[in-house]
């Protein structure tokens, strides 16, 4: 070996060696080369929530009280979720409005990742259904065929989040004004539970503004429905809340929430006062007890959406019109050759 390599060659060593003892590079490889992290809702089911203090500390009874489906699935196993919501809604010189909401999961093993099957349904004859089994995503609207969704882009998780979020959901709509005060322990579904009743609690203070950018509207503002859901939630004043919540002793999952609120708008706040009545009663089952879940028997395969009017008729079996007029609209009928040269020559 020349002089000229083995000089080149103990320099490449000695800057290999000068950069494996760089703390910058080490901390860099050591990045790159340590295992995975899990996702953030096993990390959040390792959190140990005492249910002992959720009268005392906000931080614990807000993550109680709006803890996700797939936390809960982590933390209690497999099990049946069960939620019925009445609305009354009611304004002046108008009948009263009234709609019953019933969301049901069935959780299967895996946590996050297990299989669930989820039902929406109300009194208006709308819901839908969403499953995932093995890994495959099946959804339908409440009367219509399921249909495989190969590219779910998180539609289901979301849906499972939905579904399950009906006490969060009445939390946030009462500003979080849910006062818990402890019962003493009970027993539900063979376990032990922390009993606490609910009442209305004091409004919290308001945050400083974070200099968020104001609302997008439509040029011409926004429809009358929406002004009035925008003014509701912006001016609705909490009048009662009650009922009782029972949160797992051993894993600080509500097992059971019954409660009855009411909201109203005051009349100087809108053009009419408006009122709502709402109720929701939740319940967990089949705690541990594998639903044994399965795919739909009958579904139809994954598919893009049709490209226009003309694949949408053909997908549901329109036929087209014959002489080049539009799919789906009843044309002429097609004549052969001797009709033709018939109906030219007639006087």
């Amino acid at each position: 070996m020349s002089r000229l390599k083995r000089s080149t060659l103990i320099a490449a060593l000695a800057l290999t060696a000068a950069a494996c003892t760089d703390p910058v590079d080490k901390a860099a490889k050591a990045r790159i080369f340590s295992p995975e992290d899990p996702p953030k809702v096993v990390a959040s089911s390792a959190e140990r929530l005492p249910p002992e203090e959720v009268a005392d500390n906000p931080h614990v009874a807000r993550r109680i009280l709006g803890m996700d489906a797939a936390e809960v699935t982590e933390r209690l196993g497999p099990h049946a979720y069960k939620a019925k919501i009445d609305f009354e809604w009611t304004a002046r010189d108008t009948p009263p409005v009234r709609l019953s909401e019933t969301r049901t999961l069935l959780a299967g093993p895996g946590g996050v990742s297990g299989d669930f099957h989820g039902v929406l349904e109300n009194t208006r004859e709308q819901g839908l259904e969403v499953m995932r089994v093995e890994g495959k995503v099946y959804a339908r609207g409440r009367y219509g065929t399921f249909r495989q969704r190969l590219r779910d882009r998180g539609m289901a998780e979301r849906t499972r989040a939905e579904l399950t979020g009906a006490l969060r959901d009445m939390d946030s709509l009462f500003q979080g004004r849910m006062q818990l005060t402890p019962q003493g322990t009970v027993t539900y579904e063979g376990r032990t539970a922390w009993r606490y009743r609910v009442t209305l609690g004091e409004k919290a203070a308001v945050s400083a503004s974070k200099n968020l950018p104001a609302l997008l509207e439509p040029k011409g503002g926004p429809d009358e429905t929406t002004r009035r859901r925008l003014a509701f939630f912006e001016h609705r004043v909490a009048k009662t809340l009650d009922g009782e919540v029972l949160v797992d002793a051993e894993t600080s999952v509500v097992l059971k929430a019954r409660l009855n609120g009411y909201l109203s708008v005051p009349a100087d706040k809108t053009p009419e006062t408006a009122d709502l009545r709402m109720s929701l009663e939740s319940t967990l089952t089949g705690i541990g007890q594998d639903p044994q879940l399965k795919p739909p028997e009958n579904f139809l395969p994954d598919a893009d959406k049709p490209e226009g009017i003309a694949d949408a008729l053909d997908r549901f079996g329109i036929p087209r019109a014959k002489t080049g007029a539009d799919a789906g609209t009843p044309g002429e009928p097609e004549m052969d050759e001797e009709e033709g040269e018939g109906a030219k020559a007639a006087p």
